[in-house]
C-alpha cells in the first residue's frame, strides 16, 4: 500500500485497515502473549513495534496530519501509529491539541513509551511546561507522559531542581505504570548525578512503592557500584 498521501480520504482508511490485517499475526498464542505484555484492554494485531514504526516513518513523509484525522483507533496498532505521528508534529501547540487527547484515551505503558519529541533549545520551556502540567492530570497515562518528559531534563540545571520539588505530589500515588516511571526516572538521575539521586532518597521524596521499586532498578544497573547498591539499602522504606 502506497503510504506517503497528499490527503487521506475515507477509501484509504478502508484500505489501510485492510493492509494492517494482512500482515497481523494470527498465532492466538503469541497474540495473547503480546496482549498481557502491554496490559492492554485493546485489541491487538501483534504487529511487531519495528513494522509499527516503518510504517508510521513512510506517513510522516507524506500529509501526516491527514492521516491522524481519520481517527484510526480500533486497535493497539492503530493508536501505536497515531502515538509515534503525533510526537513527531514540530507545531508545538497542534502537538499539544492531538497529545491531550491522546494521552486521556490510551490505556497501556507502551503507548506513552513509543512517544519520541523532538525537544530542543526552541521548544525546551513548552514541554517542560507540558510535563509539569500532565503530571496533575487525572488519567494516569497522561501523568507517566510527564515522568517521561522529565528525562529530557536530568542534566539540565534550570529544570531538575523544578522536578525534584515535584516529586512530592506522588507520595499518594497508586498508579502501578505512573509509580515505575517514576522509579525508573529516579535510577536514571542517581546513576547520572549520585548525589542528586542520594537526596531524592534522603529526603524521601517518594511514596514507598516508587522508592524502593527505584533502588531496586539502581541494584539492577550495571551503571552503579557495588557500594552503592549496599549503600541504598539504608535508604528502602518499611511498612
Amino acid at each position: 500500500m502506497n503510504l506517503i498521501k497528499d490527503i487521506w480520504g475515507i477509501n484509504d482508511k478502508e484500505e489501510f485497515e485492510s493492509y494492517l490485517n494482512s500482515i497481523k499475526e494470527i498465532d492466538e498464542k503469541k497474540l495473547d502473549w503480546t496482549k498481557r505484555i502491554y496490559n492492554t484492554n485493546m485489541p491487538v494485531l501483534g504487529i511487531k513495534v519495528p513494522v509499527i514504526k516503518k510504517i508510521a516513518k513512510e506517513i510522516n513523509k507524506g500529509n501526516a496530519l491527514s492521516f491522524l484525522e481519520l481517527k484510526l483507533n480500533s486497535t493497539f496498532e492503530n493508536w501505536l501509529i497515531n502515538g509515534c505521528l503525533i510526537s513527531k508534529i514540530k507545531d508545538f501547540n497542534l502537538m499539544k491539541k492531538y497529545l491531550d487527547e491522546y494521552s486521556k484515551n490510551i490505556d497501556n505503558w507502551a503507548l506513552c513509551d513509543c512517544l519520541d519529541f523532538d525537544i530542543n533549545q526552541i521548544n525546551k520551556s513548552n514541554f517542560f511546561a507540558l510535563s509539569q502540567e500532565y503530571i496533575k492530570s487525572d488519567f494516569p497515562y497522561t501523568r507517566r507522559i510527564g515522568v517521561l518528559i522529565w528525562f529530557k531534563f536530568i542534566n539540565d540545571e534550570k529544570y531538575i531542581k523544578i522536578i525534584l520539588d515535584s516529586l512530592s505530589s506522588f507520595k499518594n500515588e497508586t498508579h502501578y505504570y505512573v509509580n515505575m516511571a517514576l522509579a525508573w526516572f529516579v535510577c536514571e538521575c542517581f546513576v547520572k548525578n549520585r548525589e542528586m539521586g542520594l537526596l531524592i532518597f534522603k529526603n524521601k521524596m517518594l511514596n514507598q512503592f516508587a522508592n524502593n521499586k527505584a533502588i531496586q532498578k539502581i541494584k539492577d544497573s550495571f551503571r552503579a557500584s557495588y557500594e552503592d547498591k549496599i549503600l541504598l539499602d539504608n535508604f528502602k522504606i518499611k511498612k
